[in-house]
């Protein structure tokens, strides 16, 4: 009998347990070993480093490796034995090499009491992941809403505040789908819509353009956070 480990996983691993990056154009982003294909940065306007030459982008990559290191680690889930990223909470986010324009992004993450933290799309915040419980001391400003909404929109905008709370309970995986074409941004939450194809705006530049690729970050401050299953495919 076949048992599949994770709704990421289970999107490209077979019962041999032998993932298929040629599934439907499917890659991993964490290659279960080490930091390889990433950087680091911080909540910078993707414009700053966008237009860069390829020597002055190796160099700000590099600069960066340091403080990766001090905060981010390769683990193993002591669940289900599969290997994990995980963050202490601080330190710059973790940034793809690549860039992207149009994709779909499946991940897993689990995160802590008191942890705020979100996934950067093109460069830009963010499909927001936070404490959405009373004690987490943020219901004020819309964790009790749930995460996985685009929480730097203008208030009141399509897509800031989730559909439905989604959220499992500390210790838990949760599993996240988010699929960007254009300004157009979906985002699935343990199988939940939360967010329904809504514009997602530039917070650097209100009113401005997207810019048409960047990468992706996993951002992290508060709490430790833990990622795996970490997969994209290009639309």
């Amino acid at each position: 009998m076949c048992v599949l480990v994770g709704f990421a996983t289970a999107l490209l691993t077979g019962c041999s347990g032998q993932t298929r990056t040629d599934a439907e154009g499917w890659r991993p982003l964490f290659n279960g070993r080490d930091l390889s294909g990433w950087w680091g940065e911080g909540t910078t306007n993707p414009a700053t480093y966008l237009s860069l030459d390829e020597d002055a982008m190796r160099a700000r990559r590099a600069r960066s490796l340091d403080d990766i290191h001090a905060h981010w680690s390769v683990a193993r889930d002591p669940g289900t034995g599969e290997p994990m990223l995980v963050n202490d909470g601080e330190g710059l986010y973790l940034t793809t090499e690549r860039f992207f324009g149009d994709f779909e992004l499946v991940l897993e993450y689990r995160t802590v009491a008191g942890a705020d933290s979100g996934v950067y799309l093109r460069g830009l915040p963010q499909v927001q992941i936070w404490d959405t419980t009373e004690a987490g001391g943020k219901w004020g400003i819309g964790a009790d809403r749930g995460s996985g909404g685009l929480w730097n929109n203008s208030p009141g905008a399509p897509g800031k505040d989730p559909l439905v709370h989604a959220d499992r309970p500390f210790g838990e995986w949760n599993h996240l789908r988010v699929t960007m074409r254009g300004n157009r941004v979906s985002v699935w939450l343990n199988r939940e819509l939360v967010v329904d194809d809504a514009p997602m705006e530039n917070y650097f530049d209100r009113g401005g353009p997207l810019p048409a690729k960047g990468p992706i970050q996993l951002q992290t401050h508060g709490g430790e956070i833990a990622w795996k299953n970490i997969l994209i495919r290009e639309l």
